[in-house]
């Protein structure tokens, strides 16, 4: 790796403090206490102060971190400011906080009746959501139509449906894409769940949602097919994927019958992770992810892409 190229990921990855270190050997200094005076002829100031660098890191000033160029993030995305790993609770909007309007606080009662209101706002309930890809279909059909899904894909969503069953859970509906595949998936699985309502949306249509980072040579749609496609799946996830109502009293399991990469923005969206990285994963037919969103607005992970209970020679990726 060049300098100049330590310098750059340096600064990117630690942007935002008086001073940054970056990770580039410099010649090793002899080991001397903290009581050790400076050597003969030397000045004070060859002293090293107690905050300079570590040995073998090289000490960079505001200055020339500033001057190093990191890749600016999509504007149409919201980032919360600040370094990685910061956590934006208020997500999905529905921070109890962010539900009020602090301008009607009554002045006599302000924060009993701040209170009050903040708690009639808080959600209760735990969302349960299963992201369900569709089962393999036919990639030679010219037409949305004509891409059914394969005897095989039929037998995939047996098994999904079964898997889902198995699970003993109340499930309280099923949201489907409006595509052929996704639609067909989804009348066998609701199979195994009588009672549950389906319903069909264009949001979750198969679509490309982000330029993916880092970039691949076998698939590249062209530029206006992620402005179009991007803003559609986004709002799907902003009008799926969310904290539980404040009515809702229980919790509640939901079942989302999509497409992979809808799904994998979804999850990258869902754990605030960098939206751009969705294609490094690879979701199976009929393979489950099992999201968990909190009241308080934590989300958890407890599978993705789930094909356990197929047999291996039932699995497939198409």
């Amino acid at each position: 790796m060049s300098f100049r190229r330590a310098l750059a990921l340096a600064a990117c990855g630690l942007a935002g403090g008086s001073v940054l270190f970056s990770a580039v050997a410099v010649s090793k200094q002899p080991a001397r206490g903290g009581d050790a005076e400076p050597r003969p002829g030397s000045s004070p100031s060859a002293v090293p102060p107690a905050s300079a660098a570590p040995p073998g890191l090289l000490l960079l000033p505001p200055a020339a971190a500033a001057a190093a160029s990191c890749p600016a993030a999509p504007g149409w995305i919201e980032r919360p400011a600040g370094t990685g790993g910061y956590w934006d609770s208020n997500w999905d909007r529905r921070e109890p906080l962010a539900l009020i309007n602090l301008k009607k606080k009554n002045e006599e009662t302000g924060e009993e009746e701040l209170a009050s209101r903040l708690d009639h706002c808080k959600a209760k309930a735990t969302r349960h959501i299963f992201l369900i890809r569709h089962s393999q279909y036919n990639l030679d059909g010219r037409a949305d139509k004509d891409r059914t899904l394969t005897p095989l894909g039929r037998e995939q969503a047996e098994l999904t449906g079964h898997r889902l069953a198995s699970l003993g859970l109340k499930f309280d509906q099923i949201i489907h894409s409006s595509m052929t595949r996704a639609t067909e998936t989804t009348e066998i699985i609701s199979k195994h769940l009588p009672g549950v309502k389906k319903i069909s949306t264009d949001l979750l249509r198969e679509g490309a949602p982000i330029e993916p980072d880092p970039p691949v040579s076998h698939w590249k749609p062209e530029a206006v097919q992620y402005y179009e496609d991007g803003a559609r799946i986004e709002a799907a996830f902003r009008n799926f994927i969310h904290r539980a109502d404040a009515k809702q009293e229980e919790d509640s399991y939901e079942i989302f019958v999509c497409h992979a990469n809808v799904i994998r923005y979804i999850v990258c969206r869902a754990l605030q992770f960098p939206p751009e990285g969705w294609l490094r994963m690879s979701l199976n037919n009929g393979s489950i992810t099992h999201l968990v969103i909190r009241p308080n607005g934590r989300v958890a992970l407890r599978t993705l892409g789930d094909t356990g209970f197929m047999p291996p020679d039932k699995i497939t990726r198409t």
